[in-house]
């Protein structure tokens, strides 16, 4: 199911994640969610919540790296 807000993403992603991080997870996960509907527009046996969460988490990786010291920072341009 979508999310709504920050607040509602799950505890992986809100204890790991810095608030801007957590917007774009939140819009990529919502939007997939929504591209990925019927089960032909996805990739082998995954279900849409699946491919809904690789989605966000590629989205957030395009601007954010996990550093040495465990925590995501952004990327430099």
């Amino acid at each position: 199911m979508p999310y709504e807000s920050r607040s509602s993403l799950p505890d992986s992603v809100k204890h790991v994640l810095p608030a801007h991080a957590q917007d774009i997870y939140l819009a990529a996960f919502n939007n997939a969610w929504n591209e990925y509907k019927d089960k032909q527009d996805r990739q082998g046996d995954s279900s849409r919540e699946e491919v809904s969460h690789k989605v966000a988490w590629a989205a957030v990786k395009h601007t954010y790296e996990k550093g040495g010291d465990d925590k995501w920072h952004k990327k430099k341009s």
